[in-house]
């Protein structure tokens, strides 16, 4: 337990020192978009670069690894987006919005952080595997599925160029591109550029942590929705089950793919989620309190996915 402490209490009390600066702090939030700018565009692509750059190309190519986590992935989105339709009665686009809350793992700020800190470096390449694939998933299906349900009918080639253009220019996917492409051509980075590089991805995870705080405090519980705890479940205790279930079915993963997997899995909803819902401006308040709620919660459920970790029983 001792072991398991020292991974999640750092972790956790990062998001702890955020939300209570979030909470009592008198800073103006709109500091917090250049916080978000350096994270999003600067921090997180480095640490990524990192990551897979280091990484044996080989590794990077693991098909049945890809297509295992990101089934697990859309298994817990149509689960949830059942859910979903049971509770607002039919409306799809707010039961997409319930579906990605049950889906989507907070693998951009909380994902490397954790699997790197518990896992170490053969953690990177699972890492990236799955957040690059459960965003393309969940940035094609939520586009989609929205397009279907809205009363102006967008053609299917509109929706088609914004699926392609939310891949493709994500910074973390690019930098993950270009990380993939140093692997396969064994390209190290200048001195000084390396160096850069390095002090970027080592304050990606405290920052992205801290920020994760202060926007949980910042958007603090209005509205519960009822469906909320059948959403966390999915999220929280499900999909892990579903990714650990279908890994060790198939056999043959590394041990340490299938512990990053899961910890990925176990992750609390994506800050994504709330962001998607005031994009459509359609489950804001609810998106905001299953973020915050899920937060919460995951403090003692990803605890217990690190203990499992940590103790060799998964």
């Amino acid at each position: 337990m001792a072991d398991v402490a020292s991974l999640a209490m750092p972790f956790f009390g990062l998001i702890l020192l955020g939300f209570l600066c979030g909470r009592f702090a008198t800073a103006a939030e709109g500091g917090l978009d250049w916080f978000n700018v350096y994270i999003v565009y600067v921090a997180v692509p480095a640490l990524y670069f990192t990551l897979i750059s280091r990484t044996p190309f080989e590794e990077l190519a693991n098909v049945d690894f890809i297509a295992i986590t990101t089934g697990s992935t859309l298994t817990a989105f149509l689960i949830a987006l059942g859910i979903g339709l049971l509770a607002s009665r039919g409306k799809l686009p707010e039961a997409t919005i319930q579906a990605t809350a049950g889906s989507y793992s907070n693998v951009g700020y909380m994902g490397p952080g954790l699997t790197l800190a518990a896992l170490g470096p053969a953690a990177s390449a699972p890492t990236a595997l799955i957040f690059v694939f459960d965003c393309m998933l969940l940035f094609t299906l939520v586009p989609f599925l929205m397009s279907v349900a809205s009363d102006r009918r967008e053609s299917l080639w509109a929706t088609a160029a914004l699926v392609v253009r939310r891949i493709a220019l994500h910074p973390f996917n690019i930098a993950t591109l270009i990380g993939g492409l140093a692997a396969y051509f064994h390209y190290v980075p200048p001195k000084p550029v390396e160096q850069i590089v390095t002090l970027l991805s080592g304050s990606a995870a405290p920052c992205a942590l801290f920020v994760l705080g202060v926007t949980v405090a910042l958007r603090p519980v209005r509205r519960v929705p009822v469906e909320l705890p059948a959403l966390l479940f999915v999220k929280l205790i499900a999909h892990p089950l579903i990714v650990y279930g279908a890994l060790t079915l198939v056999g043959g993963f590394d041990r340490v793919w299938v512990a990053t997997a899961v910890l990925m899995a176990s992750l609390p909803p994506a800050l994504n989620v709330f962001v998607m819902a005031s994009q459509y401006r359609i489950y804001v308040e609810r998106a905001s309190s299953t973020i915050l709620i899920g937060t919460v919660l995951s403090v003692v459920t990803v605890t217990g996915v690190l203990w499992l970790v940590v103790s060799g029983a998964l």
